[in-house]
């Protein structure tokens, strides 16, 4: 479904899109040791959503996009801190691995954001069918992307390898939704409050 060229009535909402500094750091459990990586996130307060989920504790956002692993974004620290904080708790029953530099999130935010996405986007992003609290992994503008539907719009995660093409395509789409001047920035790191 393409989106029309001029919002109702002519009204150009305006659409925000933003670079969000961040620490992404994959946990993934080891053989039958789910539960045990579950209970030990638990302890460190975290709760692991189920897939498809996202949950937001303290300052993490964690991502369920596939079978036993999870994305865990945190505000950026030193480089390798927090996989070495998690590789170090989690001996014995999962792995951290940290993809802060593999992965680049933006945010893109506006009344208008879904149907935004929905330019190239495979999947059905109508709230009633990915309503805030959801995140999927799909292609969009041919490149991976990971999606979590937040309170205030849409985090995205895509290889930093094809981030700058990604950004560009989000750009252009954004033109008749009108793309707010200031709405091109980076501004401060994701953070859990995403949320609520």
């Amino acid at each position: 479904m393409s989106a029309p060229e001029v919002t109702p009535a002519g009204r150009r909402p305006g659409i925000t899109l933003r670079s969000r500094p961040a620490d992404v750091v994959e946990l993934a459990a080891v053989r039958d040791r789910v539960q045990v990586l579950k209970a030990l996130a638990r302890r460190r307060g975290l709760q692991l959503p189920d897939l498809g989920h996202v949950v937001a504790n303290a300052s993490t956002l964690v991502l369920g996009v596939r079978p036993e692993r999870w994305l865990l974004i945190t505000p950026p620290e030193a480089p390798g801190t927090a996989a070495d904080t998690w590789q170090s708790a989690c001996v014995g029953c999962g792995i951290a691995v940290d993809l802060s530099s593999a992965l680049t999130a933006l945010e893109v935010a506006g009344p208008e954001v879904r149907a935004l996405l929905a330019r190239g986007c495979r999947l059905d992003l109508d709230p009633g069918a990915f309503p805030s609290g959801l995140a999927a992994a799909t292609i969009m503008a041919q490149v991976p992307v990971i999606l979590a539907a937040l309170t205030a719009g849409v985090l995205l995660l895509t290889p930093a390898s094809t981030a700058r093409h990604f950004r560009e395509w989000l750009s252009a789409a954004a033109q008749p939704f009108g793309l707010l001047p200031d709405g091109d920035a980076t501004v401060a790191p994701v953070s859990a409050d995403a949320l609520t």
